[in-house]
């Protein structure tokens, strides 16, 4: 299928030693003939694909010694011919090159399009293509890995082999349906209910796998919390290694959500210094103290701190407002007093940084855990999580209704089971799910 030429830069627009500018579609060899001169004798029409051709790229005003290389479609990332050029990464250079590009009939290319040409392609799958952006846009190494997962296809192989195995359902039920004089509706129905329980199940070890999935990608999700100047700032500033939120003997300093990231064992862990909880009649205050109630509804886990020098009914009203929570109870300022309280997991000392490496270590056990493999595969993306659980729904529903309702009857949950599967890998998502899954890209990939 004849297809028009985009163009885009690969790379970031910045100015660094190489830059890519790419070109997909059905001719961008030709595009190539008119701006790439090469240094050795092989004429651009001639060139081998996948090789690099050292020679000058020549835009509107002026030239760059680059490379150019070509791949030839179907085996490139699009599926279509590309070649790119190699340039010197200033900003002035790629975006003339990509502007002569343009004017020599390619268009620009739409945020991730090089990627939806991939996906139509049949080059990946749909979810191949958000692990790919996953990686892109993590900001760790576990993000890296369960991206990297997703992209080499790992998911959409256990859910092609599901979705086989219910097209085998589909087709028992199809021929019950057309050979009702056959009398097989009784040893099929043993084989449709138990290939329905086993894909059952299989949705469930996947989805159970989600929680720590989502953790993986988007961080671990802390909200340092407890009454005014008890050392949360402190204790930010000690976990991060550097001063990011103002220390002062002052009760109300933190006004506002004061936050900051940490690498703990490849995981990100998004740290908010919020402001003491309290009643307050500065109205400043008050919006603070406001902003930390939220963040106790969306942290993952909350670090309570105490002073140990000063510990007063209003830690108790914290305690008790939060105790329910996934909590770490942190006894701080141990340099000032042995204080101890028998509802502690630690005492530390930001000051001194006593503890705050031991502080690291049970904020990991108490959200990912010592016994988790990070090197396994988890469901990581919230859109698989729910077709996973309509596809489960309408399974459960096919299996309590088998010998309770007509085979016809029967097949439509099994189908529509089938679909919310195909959803994932793409087979049956719609235009609109296609389309917002490639927005979230880059232009250049």
């Amino acid at each position: 299928m004849q297809s028009e030429n985009i163009a885009a830069i690969s790379t970031a627009l910045s100015a660094s030693g190489v830059a890519v500018i790419r070109i997909s579609g059905d001719s961008p060899l030709s595009i190539a003939e008119k701006m790439f001169v090469p240094a050795g004798r092989v004429a651009v029409k001639d060139f081998e694909p996948y090789k690099m051709y050292v020679g000058e790229i020549n835009a509107d005003g002026f030239s760059d010694f680059g490379l150019c290389v070509y791949f030839k479609g179907p085996k490139s990332f699009t599926g279509e011919d590309v070649v790119e050029f190699h340039s010197h990464g200033g900003i002035a250079i790629t975006r003339g090159i990509l502007d002569k590009i343009l004017s020599l009939g390619a268009r620009l290319a739409n945020n991730g399009e090089f990627t939806k040409r991939a996906f139509l392609n049949g080059k990946l799958s749909l979810s191949s293509a958000e692990g790919l952006i996953d990686m892109i846009n993590s900001e760790s190494v576990s993000g890296v890995k369960a991206g990297y997962s997703l992209y080499r296809e790992k998911l959409c192989e256990k859910v092609n082999k599901m979705q086989d195995k219910i097209t085998d359902v589909l087709a028992q039920i199809d021929v019950d349906m057309d050979f009702p004089e056959e009398d097989l509706e009784q040893s099929s129905t043993e084989a449709v209910s138990s290939a329905l329980r086993e894909t059952i199940d299989e949705i469930g070890g996947l989805l159970s796998s989600y929680r720590v999935g989502r953790t993986l990608v988007n961080g671990v999700k802390v909200g340092i919390v407890g009454k005014p100047n008890t050392g949360k700032s402190s204790i930010l500033n000690a976990l991060l290694n550097y001063d990011k939120a103002i220390v002062s003997d002052v009760a109300g300093t933190t006004r506002d959500i004061v936050e900051g990231s940490i690498d703990i064992n490849g995981i990100r862990f998004n740290f908010f210094d919020t402001a003491g909880i309290r009643e307050s009649e500065d109205k400043i205050e008050a919006l603070g103290v406001g902003l930390s109630k939220k963040i106790l509804l969306e942290s993952d886990i909350l670090l309570f701190v105490i002073d140990a020098s000063c510990v007063t009914e209003e830690d108790q009203a914290v305690y008790e407002l939060i105790k329910d929570k996934n909590l770490l109870f942190a006894v701080n300022k141990t340099d000032k007093s042995d204080y101890k309280d028998e509802r502690a997991d630690i005492y530390v000392s930001a000051k001194e940084k006593v503890n705050i490496e031991k502080l690291k270590t049970l904020l990991f056990d108490k959200t990912i855990g010592g016994g988790v493999d990070l090197n396994g595969d988890f469901l990581c993306e919230e859109r698989h999580y729910h077709a996973l659980n309509r596809a489960k729904e309408k399974f459960i529903n096919a299996l309590s209704a088998v010998g309770m309702v007509t085979l016809d009857m029967l097949a439509i949950d099994v189908k529509d089971g089938w679909d919310a599967l195909g959803e994932i890998s793409g087979r049956t998502a719609t235009e609109e799910i296609i389309n917002d899954i490639f927005s979230k890209f880059c232009v250049g990939k």
